[in-house]
């Protein structure tokens, strides 16, 4: 049972991440992220989406027919979206103007959906709902780390604005990376969007790779000894 949360766990993270290997919602990903305060902000508003939709929609999975199960999804996915802007406005008011139309445009977010279709819709709640939080860090790790890259080699600073999450007190957490940095505009506009996000497609497919050839190896290795003795 442990290894089957640790193998859901690992697909959110990873193998299987949103971003990185289902390459969905790539719009608000590439727009959002020209700094890593802006990535998590949004990361997070999709992560708490994908948690309470898998929920829901896990929970009422044996009394939906399958002849109106999308309609159902997606009025679950809108309520837990307005009920999230509603909050965001209320409480992180700065930080949910600077987001603007990308918080309801989670709503349409195929990877919210797709979960709800391919995995909650099949399972119980509690894989469900670990399935939609390891999508959703999954998710928001990706939208920070390019958020970071974009900002720093943009702006050549780091958690600028962090205020609009943390507070008056989280203004000090603001890094300058580079003083008297000019800026590099490509980075902050969407071709640098882009260019981040094929890096980071890249660096996994790398990183996979070296991995498989260990593992390989490691079984090769096994099997000659084996085979010796």
């Amino acid at each position: 049972m442990n290894n089957d949360y640790a193998r859901i766990t690992l697909d959110g993270l990873w193998y299987n991440n949103p971003g990185l290997v289902q390459l969905l919602g790539l719009c608000p990903l590439l727009a959002v992220t020209g700094t890593a305060i802006n990535g998590l902000g949004l990361g997070l508003a999709t992560t708490l989406t994908l948690l309470t939709s898998n929920i829901i929609v896990s929970s009422m999975r044996r009394w939906v027919r399958d002849e109106v199960r999308i309609p159902v999804f997606v009025l679950v996915i809108a309520c837990a979206v307005t009920a999230i802007e509603l909050a965001m406005s209320a409480y992180f008011h700065s930080l949910y103007q600077v987001l603007g139309i990308f918080i309801p445009l989670i709503v349409t977010n195929c990877s919210i959906i797709g979960r709800a279709e391919a995995f909650a819709f099949k399972n119980g709640v509690l894989r469900s709902a670990v399935d939609g939080l390891s999508m959703g860090i999954g998710f928001t790790a990706l939208l920070v780390v390019l958020g970071g890259i974009r900002e720093l080699i943009g702006a050549g600073t780091l958690l600028a604005q962090a205020e609009l999450m943390f507070g008056e007190a989280a203004r000090q957490l603001s890094v300058t990376v580079f003083d008297d940095y000019p800026g590099f505009l490509l980075a902050v506009l969407p071709p640098g969007a882009f260019l981040g996000m094929g890096f980071l497609i890249a660096l996994k497919n790398v990183i996979d790779k070296r991995l498989e050839q260990r593992a390989l190896s490691r079984t090769l290795g096994v099997g000659i000894a084996d085979a010796r003795s």
